[in-house]
């Protein structure tokens, strides 16, 4: 008798492990969605802070009010501006096309890195991560683990995800993984020049006393405090799930539909966060219509979760496949954000004196499976091939900026803080080194000092110097030269055949480490990623395949 009902237990056992086991990722999501939730109030209004009711200086007199508009993961062949567009074209941008002819295209443009947090970094203080510390772009507490999980590299074609759990633990919590106070913000820099200073929308820089919007410069932070930009379930929504995506299958589990505002309780947005972030930008405006101000507006479009809203979703027609249409209609939400904050800066009299600057954190990303997003250009989000860093950035101003000017100067991020300072009559902070250039200096064109321009990520450094671009990495342990003047899409490596510029640039790269500050944290995930292949593609033995830290 015992010996059968240890049969039976063993067997109800051994069905339940192979149950638990097929079943193991809908568990992971299971456990993903029900740890950490937060509980969101309901709507309530902004009350933002109001200036004068009367101008006491014309508004022609003063400095220029700034407004700097952030896409995320906005590919550069996701506008129309350069010829192309989203769906081979079907969506043009015109709004978005209409600021660059207004003012000054820069058509050698970067982001400061291939992914989000450092490039944000940057941006607020014209350093690399050599001096601030801050290398890799935060993930939630147990995000690594769970894509390492979730990752189906047998449909992929791709080598295993590899996730360092020693490192993991050794990491400071996702909260705590921010930007230093003791950096200085060109929110900072302005404030002290008078500069009412405004922060909408995604940060991504670290929470609490130390990091928030609020401790580093801005007067008011309307802060995405997590990643839906409506509820799942929201009539008005058209959601896209992208089953090959590990990242996305952990957004659509953890993430929830919830804003803070300085710092406060999490409550609901007041509708499509893109639309609702641009309304609530248009009240700033009108709130500070008297006064210089700086308003960071920081999309979360056209990022992960993918979700439009049912109008964009129809008025964008009949594109295949489902995922791109409603990305399609993302982008669409976007570019009307534009339009819709030139219009209010125009309705208030504010347009001439007004700066408007327009970029992207990083590339188009190769995991939403779409192939043309960074077209012409190889690579994506997570490579510092061209298709991962190769930006946008426009930058309107009537009153100084010529219609139609054009530069072919390459510019970076980290340029944008002592740009912006500048224009604002800001002074530098004392004792800090800038790495960025004023790319609109009184006289003459930009100077850069050695011409050459970094990124890195762990053990994956680039340098471009001039024309030429050196591009290292140790997993594969390998070295990408190219001539961008005469190969802009990276076709011919060069390294080979030039040593000896291999190793004046390796110099470069040398020199930059010289003194650097290590990471603020350890990188603890090892993704591989295919330089010419989507994630909704197979890999194969000849695909080009590098490794991302983070």
């Amino acid at each position: 008798m015992i010996k059968k009902v240890v049969i039976a237990v063993l067997a109800i056992i051994l069905i339940g492990g192979g149950i638990a086991w097929f079943n193991r990722q809908a568990i992971i999501l299971y456990v993903v969605a029900n740890r950490d939730r937060v509980d969101v109030a309901a709507n309530r209004p902004i009350r933002w802070d109001t200036g004068p009711t009367e101008a006491i200086v014309p508004v022609g007199d003063r400095p220029p009010n700034i407004v700097f508009i952030l896409a995320d993961d906005l590919g550069i062949n996701d506008i129309s501006t350069f010829g192309g567009g989203i769906a081979g074209g079907r969506v043009p941008t015109p709004n978005i096309d209409r600021l660059a002819a207004e003012g000054m295209i820069f058509e050698q443009a970067y982001a400061g890195t291939a992914s989000c947090a450092p490039s944000r970094a940057m941006l607020m203080t014209g350093r690399y991560p050599t001096r601030t510390g801050f290398e890799f772009t935060p993930t939630p507490d147990g995000m690594g683990r769970m894509v390492n999980l979730l990752a189906d590299t047998d449909r992929s074609g791709l080598p295993p995800l590899e996730w360092d759990s020693a490192r993991a633990e050794a990491a400071p919590p996702y909260a705590e993984q921010g930007l230093p106070g003791s950096e200085v913000t060109i929110a900072e820099v302005l404030g002290e020049a008078g500069y009412h200073t405004v922060h909408i929308g995604k940060w991504h820089l670290g929470r609490g006393a130390e990091f928030d919007p609020n401790a580093q410069g801005f007067d008011e932070s309307l802060l995405m405090a997590s990643g839906l930009f409506l509820p799942e379930d929201d009539p008005d929504v058209v959601n896209a799930r992208l089953d090959f995506d590990p990242i996305d299958r952990f957004l659509w589990a953890r993430m929830q539909f919830a804003a803070s505002f300085d710092g406060g309780e999490w409550f609901e947005p007041g509708g499509y966060l893109t639309d609702w972030w641009t309304d609530e930008a248009i009240s700033v405006i009108r709130a500070n219509r008297n006064r210089p101000f700086f308003l960071y507006l920081a999309h979360w479009g056209v990022h992960t979760p993918l979700q439009a809203t049912r109008a964009d979703y129809e008025a964008v027609g009949d594109i295949e496949p489902h995922r791109e249409r409603v990305y399609a209609a993302m982008v669409r939400a976007l570019d009307r954000s534009v339009g819709d904050i030139m219009a209010e800066l125009e309705a208030q009299g504010l347009a001439d004196n007004t700066i408007i600057v327009f970029s992207s954190d990083n590339g188009g990303a190769g995991y939403i499976g779409l192939p043309d997003i960074n077209a012409p250009y190889r690579g994506w989000k997570l490579t510092f091939f061209e298709g991962g860093i190769r930006v946008p950035l426009f930058m309107r101003w009537p009153a100084r900026i010529a219609a139609g000017s054009r530069s072919d100067t390459p510019v970076a991020h980290i340029d944008l803080m002592p740009t912006l300072a500048a224009a604002g009559g800001a002074a530098l902070p004392d004792g800090v080194a800038i790495d960025g250039i004023d790319l609109l200096p009184s006289s003459g064109a930009p100077e850069r000092p050695g011409d050459a321009i970094f990124w890195q990520s762990g053990y994956y450094r680039v340098v471009r110097q001039g024309d030429w671009k050196l591009q290292v990495s140790q997993r594969p342990e390998r070295e990408w030269l190219f001539n961008l003047a005469e190969d802009p899409t990276e076709q011919t490596n060069l390294a080979q055949t030039h040593p000896a510029r291999v190793a004046r640039m390796r110099a470069l790269l040398a020199r930059h480490e010289e003194g650097r500050r290590p990471p603020l944290y350890p990188y603890t995930l090892e993704a591989p990623i295919a330089v010419d292949r989507t994630l909704a593609e197979r890999v194969g033995s000849r695909d080009e395949v590098i490794y991302w830290p983070n």
